[in-house]
């Protein structure tokens, strides 16, 4: 089934060629099904190195923004317990402050909050206590609603905000609702067991050098022990894909995908908006909906074709200085659409 996408595979080769990552994997599908798996490479560079196949799984990083944290949200506003015109204030005691007081839910899940974009909160904190108390305090970069910045803490304060709301945390919520809605054998979970670690792809080394597999990448989520809003997903490309398609089939979706009033700003509701130069390229429709992972990871969906398009990969191994990733997201997508074609 990969001849059937040559182009694709062409791009694939290439960026590994280049070093951009060791492999990566390749789902391409429709609200049916999946319709090509292209795996290539292996899991890191060293000789011997096992090959990226079906079962590879990789650290998702911030795709767990848009799989875990606001596929959570569609939940809780289903059931009533929370509401996108809530006032953050509601939901988290530690906000505090006048200017903090106009901001919403639907301004964290669009990152028009004012919160900036990162800090290295695990650097003085650990536990979610704490890093809430952080974020509360956190000296606003701007006023709320006037730019969008895309911001881990406001991601790591919805996924607080969610665990005060279904009163559970985020892990056991992601559980059940990823058994409830895709299904229990779906490989896609925070703190992966250590039967999952051969098949996982590393990420950066370690300070010591010792290479980092099945331990989430983001120092931040590490400090929450690998469960935060922002962060912590390791999966398969065929989990990723369920969800794809479980977005394409949500009555949330068209509310989810528009975009955000804010000026400037390309965000949706925990979603990023087709623009000219983003990593899904040029060829996807302006409906088209979608988001990165700093380790290399990629998810976009495209409702007016019914196509999405998972990438994984592991781009920051053995270090996070690696180039060319942008070029890669960009040239693979549009090969997606031009193989569908010929």
């Amino acid at each position: 089934m990969t001849n059937v996408f040559p182009t694709v595979a062409t791009v694939l080769e290439r960026a590994i060629a280049s070093r951009v990552f060791p492999g990566a994997i390749v789902e391409v599908g429709r609200a049916d099904g999946a319709i090509a798996t292209l795996a290539r490479g292996a899991l890191s560079y060293g000789p011997g190195a096992r090959g990226v196949d079906p079962g590879t799984i990789y650290d998702l990083a911030s795709l767990t923004k848009v799989l875990a944290t606001t596929a959570l949200m569609v939940n809780e506003l289903s059931s009533g317990r929370m509401r996108t015109n809530d006032r953050v204030r509601h939901w988290i005691a530690s906000w505090t402050g006048d200017e903090r007081q106009p901001v919403t839910i639907q301004d964290l899940l669009e990152h028009c909050s004012g919160l900036p974009a990162h800090r290295p909160y695990w650097e003085h904190r650990r536990g979610r206590a704490s890093f809430e108390l952080a974020i509360g305090e956190e000296p606003l970069a701007y006023l709320p609603r006037t730019q969008s910045i895309y911001s881990d803490p406001g991601f790591m304060l919805l996924g607080f905000a969610i665990e005060h709301a279904a009163a559970a945390t985020l892990d056991r919520l992601f559980d059940d609702w990823r058994s409830r809605e895709l299904g229990p054998e779906v490989v896609l979970a925070f703190r992966p067991p250590e039967t999952w670690r051969s098949r996982t792809a590393p990420t950066e080394d370690t300070t010591h050098g010792d290479e980092r597999r099945g331990e989430v990448h983001d120092e931040n989520c590490a400090a929450l022990d690998g469960v935060a809003g922002h962060a912590g997903l390791f999966g398969t490309a065929a989990a990723v894909g369920a969800c794809a398609r479980w977005w394409l089939a949500s009555p949330a979706l068209p509310a989810f995908a528009r975009k955000s009033a804010t000026p400037g700003s390309s965000r949706a509701l925990g979603w990023d908006t087709m623009l000219p130069a983003s990593s899904c390229g040029t060829s996807l429709s302006a409906r088209a909906i979608g988001h990165t992972g700093f380790t290399g990871t990629s998810l976009w969906i495209d409702p007016e074709q019914d196509l999405y398009v998972v990438l994984l990969s592991n781009r920051v191994h053995p270090t996070r200085t690696g180039e060319g990733i942008q070029d890669a997201r960009r040239a693979l997508h549009d090969a997606v659409v031009a193989d569908l074609s010929d």
